[in-house]
């Protein structure tokens, strides 16, 4: 409450307490009765700041516990790179996501270690098994895309790499959104995170949608 208006409020009730005493009794109203609305006017507007804030802080542990493995899942689509590819651009973009999303992840480990929260497995030897477990999750490629990846071998693979880490990655980024839309990322840190995956992701899509566009849909790679 700002001070001239509590001011006003101790002399309005000052001034009922005196009638009060005139009329009816020798003892002065006590001149603290307001104190107990005031406390718990106070109270009813710290509540919902701490409501908010534990929010927040769920809010951010949920996403990169979320993150981990969708990062993992990226890494284990980037292993499958060297032997797969004929291209150096395709090969390029999938060490930059590698190096990228591995220090990411650390970053993220290590956020969580700190609060004491649970740090998810980072499960790229059973990736199949992994996006069964994350199906739910926005841009994981399904048990189904994986195998279809693995399967996959020169331009064929190529595009498929492709479109799916395009894929892979916007759902990292709708996930980016989400954690702001639902007022996570108050700490400065957490938002630092955030703000660098939505970052390299949206950079690495549109390398990997100009790669893309050079891609005959049937013809041979060149």
């Amino acid at each position: 409450m700002h001070a001239p208006l509590l001011r006003g409020l101790r002399r309005s009730v000052a001034v009922v307490a005196v009638g009060a005493a005139t009329a009816c009794a020798p003892a002065p109203a006590p001149e603290s009765g307001p104190a107990p609305a005031a406390a718990d006017t106070a109270h009813q507007h710290h509540a919902p700041a701490s409501a908010q804030a534990a929010d927040s802080v769920s809010a951010d542990v949920r996403f990169l516990q979320h993150m981990i493995p969708h990062h993992a899942q990226a890494l284990a689509m980037t292993a499958l790179v060297p032997s797969r590819t004929t291209r150096t651009d395709v090969r390029m973009i999938a060490e930059r996501i590698t190096v990228s999303q591995r220090d990411e992840i650390a970053t993220m480990q290590r956020w969580l270690e700190a609060r004491g929260a649970a740090v998810p497995p980072v499960d790229t030897a059973d990736a199949v098994r992994a996006a069964a477990r994350h199906a739910g999750m926005a841009g994981m490629l399904t048990p189904d895309q994986l195998n279809q990846l693995a399967a996959a071998r020169g331009p064929e693979f190529d595009r498929l790499f492709l479109t799916y880490m395009i894929q892979h990655h916007r759902g990292a980024v709708t996930m980016v959104a989400e954690l702001l839309s639902a007022g996570g990322a108050q700490e400065p840190q957490l938002f630092g995170i955030a703000s660098e995956v939505e970052s390299d992701q949206l950079m690495e899509i549109a390398r990997m949608e100009r790669i893309l566009a050079t891609m005959p849909s049937a013809s041979p790679d060149r």
